[in-house]
C-alpha cells in the first residue's frame, strides 16, 4: 500500500479523492466578516476619548495577543545581509512623521503646522470611513499576528 492509496477518501469509487470542504470555510468566512463589520461599525460610532471608545480598542487587542501568544506562528527566518538602503529610507521617512507629530505637540498645534492627527481626523469623521479605518486597523493587526 502507497501513501497515495491512504491518504485517498474511501468513498464509492476507488481512487476518489476527497471533496474539498469549501462550503464549511465560505460559511465561516462570512460569519466572521460579518462579525468583524459590525463590530467596526459600532466601533466606529463610539464618541473619541470615551470609555466605549477605549474599550473597542483594548478588546481586539487583547484577543490578538492571546492568539498570538496561544498559537505562536512559524518564525520566518531572518535575512542573510540587511538593506541598509532601504532601511534608511524607512527610518527617514519615520523621524521625519516623529519629528512632525513633536514640533506640532510642543508647538500646541498652530493652523499654520498642524499635526498629523488634525490632518487625518477630518478625513475619517464620517461615521463610514471612521469604521472602513478600524476594519483596517484591525486586519493590519491581524497581518501582524500572522507574520
Amino acid at each position: 500500500m502507497t501513501t497515495d492509496e491512504l491518504t485517498r477518501w474511501s468513498g464509492d469509487l476507488p481512487g476518489a479523492s476527497r471533496p474539498p470542504r469549501t462550503g464549511w470555510r465560505r460559511a465561516r468566512a462570512i460569519v466572521l466578516g460579518a462579525g468583524l463589520t459590525a463590530y467596526c461599525w459600532i466601533a466606529g460610532a463610539t464618541v473619541p476619548f470615551s470609555a466605549s471608545a477605549l474599550l473597542s480598542v483594548l478588546l481586539p487587542g487583547a484577543v490578538l495577543a492571546v492568539i498570538a501568544c496561544r498559537f505562536p506562528p512559524e518564525r520566518i527566518q531572518p535575512p542573510e545581509r540587511i538593506d541598509a538602503v532601504g532601511f534608511s529610507y524607512w527610518a527617514i521617512c519615520i523621524a521625519a512623521l516623529f519629528e512632525w507629530e513633536a514640533s506640532a505637540f510642543r508647538d500646541n498645534s498652530p493652523p499654520w503646522h498642524p499635526s498629523l492627527t488634525e490632518l487625518v481626523n477630518p478625513l475619517i469623521a464620517p461615521h463610514p470611513l471612521k469604521s472602513a479605518a478600524v476594519l483596517v486597523w484591525l486586519l493590519a493587526g491581524w497581518g501582524l499576528v500572522r507574520r
